[in-house]
């Protein structure tokens, strides 16, 4: 496999940091207001989301390989 990884740290970066946006929201939305938000687990959730997302990647990001099979921006 050829693959190009400056494509995929790119790719996984942008999904790693839009995955890690969506966890923060979420968590800071569970608060009934914003003086009720707890800080160090929205800032926990976010960080372990953004390591997950980045794991997940090296699985196969879709955009990465079908640019590999047309040569390509997908």
């Amino acid at each position: 496999m050829n693959r190009s990884w400056k494509a995929w740290f790119k790719a996984a970066a942008i999904r790693a940091i839009k995955t890690v946006a969506q966890t923060a929201a979420a968590t800071i939305g569970t608060a009934a207001v914003l003086g009720d938000v707890q800080w160090i687990a929205v800032g926990s959730a976010a960080a372990l989301a953004g390591v997950l997302s980045l794991l997940t990647s090296a699985a196969g990001l879709p955009e990465v390989e079908e640019k590999e099979k047309t040569g390509k921006d997908a």
